[in-house]
């Protein structure tokens, strides 16, 4: 199953070494030459989420794996990474060069208004890879080496600067045609079966009545998949014989019984934490799955 990189586990596995303050109120950001993290040719780099964005530039030959499709980059792009798409990328040849930026939502909306999910290249469903030819390469280069030495200077408000970086490579991007050359994958189905597991799995258990479970209905799974609903639906069927609706069900009874039988939450908490808004709703679903209100369940 894809796992979520964090930044912790960016900085442990990539430079063997964490920063001591990563800037979680200011947020973060930082700068890197791509060949020094790419990987070999023979090990593609893990298919997974990160939590937080990232631009890069490609140059080199690469495919990038999403949840239904795959996107080869022959020589040169510009990729945008955001914490809700899943992807794995695959290194076709062993010369890759460029650079990449890491950085949270909090760094952008230190001093905007932005979010950055409004910009089309970051929207899941989106397209965010941008084929580049010679001339704009050259123009990209320039901004990430406009960041490199912006980053190691003395400037007080650098983090302001950088931040313009940011949003002059999505404009520069926005003004490009996007991509490319788009195959299916033969296995999609179960790609698509194997991230929708992996999101439901990734709410439970449920520790607090505080954290409610956010992703409830197909149209969410869809969304954080940047697949149409009915496509999800059709991959989940023909992998498992069952629908989204019931798969989502499913997994939320099996967890409703558990917290009835194992902790002293009352039915509202239960419901809450489960999300549903109404303790009616919750008691109908139960019922409707089990024949038993919660109480008689609980008892």
């Amino acid at each position: 199953m894809p796992t979520t990189q964090s930044l912790e586990s960016f900085y442990q596995q990539k430079m063997s070494w964490i920063p001591e303050n990563l800037q979680r109120e200011m947020g973060h950001f930082n700068i890197f030459r791509r060949e020094e993290f790419a990987g070999s040719k023979a090990k593609p780099l893990p298919y997974s989420r990160r939590d937080f964005y990232k631009i890069s530039l490609i140059i080199g030959k690469n495919h990038f794996h999403y949840a239904d499709k795959s996107v080869e980059i022959e020589k040169n792009a510009l990729v945008f990474s955001n914490p809700l798409v899943p992807y794995q990328c695959e290194n076709l040849e062993d010369e890759q060069s460029g650079f990449f930026c890491i950085f949270t939502e909090a760094f952008i909306n230190q001093n905007s208004s932005a979010r950055l999910q409004d910009f089309p290249v970051f929207k899941p469903g989106g397209q965010p890879i941008f084929i580049l030819d010679d001339d704009g390469v050259e123009k990209v280069k320039e901004i990430f080496n406009r960041m490199i030495a912006e980053i190691g200077s003395e400037y007080i408000y650098k983090y302001d600067a950088l931040r313009n970086y940011v949003f002059e490579l999505i404009h520069s991007a926005q003004k490009l045609t996007s991509v490319t050359t788009v195959y299916q994958h033969a296995n999609a189905s179960t790609r698509i079966s194997t991230l929708f597991v992996e999101l439901l799995e990734r709410q439970f258990p449920v520790e607090s009545p505080s954290r409610q479970v956010k992703l409830r209905k197909a149209s969410d799974f869809a969304g954080q998949l940047s697949i149409h609903v009915n496509h999800l639906n059709r991959a989940l069927k023909e992998v498992t014989g069952k629908t989204t609706t019931v798969l989502i069900a499913e997994r939320v009874l099996q967890e409703a019984k558990a917290l009835l039988k194992h902790t002293d939450w009352n039915i509202s908490e239960v419901a809450y934490g489960l999300g549903f808004e109404e303790p009616a709703h919750f008691n109908n679903f139960f019922k409707k799955h089990t024949r038993l209100k919660p109480k008689e369940f609980r008892v």
